[in-house]
């Protein structure tokens, strides 16, 4: 697997807000900033993956020699 595989994987942010998560509580960090980073980590996760999908989408366009209907 290669390391935008990895990025673009829902499962490897699952697993670094898991281990985030705990790091957190013990810690000893409050309850809702532990909430915040967990979504914070998650949402760039999501974010990242958006970015790489649409590069890809993006680059195969431009291998068949299609416009961009976007632009």
């Amino acid at each position: 697997m290669t390391i935008v595989q990895k990025l673009t994987s829902r499962k490897f942010w699952a697993g670094i807000a898991g281990v985030i998560a705990p790091i957190l509580v013990l810690l000893k960090m409050p309850e809702n900033e532990i909430t915040t980073v967990t979504a914070l980590v998650t949402s760039c996760g999501t974010l990242i993956a958006y970015i790489f999908a649409e590069t890809s989408v993006d680059v195969a366009r431009e291998e068949r020699g299609e416009a961009d209907a976007s632009k």
